[in-house]
């Protein structure tokens, strides 16, 4: 499991409070969460805006990595500075990560940056969890017997 030291928070500038470390330790334990989820895995003691606002910092520093797949709120990791991506279930949501694509890659490298100055790619698959895989497969072979 990922995780980030005092250490680690003082080396990026930050200073250790217990917002942060509950964050920390909560997003350890909940990856791909995003700062609702993480505020309950917390608690009632700090609210979804100092959530959110402990989040923003890490990102800021890179201690945490930020993901927005489409049509999901902002999603937080503690898996930073490798080149790994992301599989998301069309049915559920459920996050999954992968490593770094083997074989042909996805496009990674533009033809064309516009001038920008390329820093990271992101690839981000879609699919069916193996959960809603079994779901399906238990709920069409249900509705399809006969009383």
């Amino acid at each position: 499991m990922e995780t980030i030291t005092e250490s680690d928070l003082r080396t990026a500038g930050l200073k250790v409070t217990s917002s942060r470390l509950a964050v920390i330790d909560a997003l350890g334990k909940n990856p791909h969460s995003n700062a609702e989820l993480l505020r309950a895995a917390i608690g009632t003691e700090i609210s979804v805006q100092s959530v959110h606002n402990v989040l923003a910092d890490l990102t800021r520093v890179s201690l945490v990595r930020r993901i927005e797949p489409a049509g999901s709120a902002a999603l937080y990791e503690l898996r930073v500075g490798d080149n790994h991506h992301h599989v998301v279930c069309t049915n559920c949501g459920a996050v999954g990560d992968v490593d770094c694509a083997v074989g042909h890659a996805p496009c990674l490298h533009p033809s064309d940056s516009n001038g920008f100055t390329i820093s990271s790619a992101e690839v981000t698959f879609w699919g069916v969890c193996s959960a809603c895989q079994a779901f399906s497969t238990a709920s069409s072979t249900t509705n399809g017997r006969t009383s």
